[in-house]
């Protein structure tokens, strides 16, 4: 049995948001990408995943991760809209390859905060999710 991967799992969260209409970067936005009026984003920061055994034998095929998903905005109220479709497009299973998933679950966020270092100021407020699957 092949290991399970974070990759995929990233994939599938990149999918359903972007199927939700959000612009979503992996791992920071690109350099000059900055939130516009009408063009907000969330960025995802995912940790590297572990997989867990699935019974004594210690076959470790069943996977866990955490993601957070960093909605940013021009204004507090663009970042709770972004953060509004991003947990309604987070409210299904997952289509994750040769895996079967839970939805992922929501663990906790922080409240919208104001990014003064950039021009012009940003909002932003972080949200984490556990990802998990089994073999399919």
């Amino acid at each position: 049995m092949v290991a399970p991967a974070v990759l995929p799992h990233v994939d599938a969260v990149a999918a359903a948001l972007t199927a939700a209409g959000l612009t979503v970067y992996l791992g920071g936005a690109p350099a000059g990408v900055s939130p516009t009026a009408s063009a907000p984003y969330v960025v995802l920061y995912p940790d590297p995943g572990r997989a867990e055994t699935a019974s004594l034998a210690d076959d470790r095929t069943n996977f866990s991760a955490v993601i957070q998903l960093t909605c940013v905005g021009l204004t507090a109220e663009q970042v709770m809209s972004v953060s509004d479709r991003a947990m309604a497009a987070l409210s299904v299973v997952l289509a994750v390859a040769g895996r079967a998933s839970w939805k992922p679950e929501s663990l906790d966020g922080q409240p919208v905060q104001r990014d003064d270092d950039v021009v012009p100021p940003n909002y932003y407020a972080p949200s984490r999710y556990r990802l998990r699957s089994i073999p399919s």
